[in-house]
């Protein structure tokens, strides 16, 4: 049996709140769980006490029986220097523009480069005519 610490979601419409819980990897995210380990609550400021609670000698006892955390789950435990702090993923393709838009950004900065080059010819000229 494949073990995940993960979120569960609890809480009202537009008020929610996590359950940091043990599971078993085909149960579905609210569903059955092993046993409950921590909370989240977004709401809370982001340097409160209460905003991740965690159970820090159960985290380490599932971790050691070979529970995998998700990658939010991994980043709380990062941070309470449980595991190694992940490093953040980045989606650097789906940032950046496509084709035609990344074309015309080279000709902006072109012509911009030739405006500048204009720019500065004249006054480089003016000097040595005097």
């Amino acid at each position: 049996m494949a073990l995940k610490i993960r979120l569960a979601r609890q809480g009202r419409k537009k008020a929610p709140f996590y359950a940091i819980v043990v599971a078993d990897a085909r149960a579905p995210r609210d569903g059955n769980f092993i046993e409950k380990v921590g909370t989240y609550d977004p709401r809370q400021a982001k340097d409160s006490d209460k905003r991740v609670v965690l159970n820090t000698e159960r985290i380490q006892y599932w971790l050691g029986v070979g529970a995998q955390s998700t990658e939010r789950v991994e980043f709380f435990l990062g941070k309470a220097g449980l595991v190694a702090m992940p490093e953040k993923r980045v989606s650097i393709q789906k940032a950046q523009p496509k084709a035609k838009a990344q074309e015309r950004l080279k000709e902006k900065a072109k012509k911009a480069e030739a405006a500048a080059a204009a720019a500065a010819a004249p006054e480089t000229e003016s000097p040595a005519a005097e």
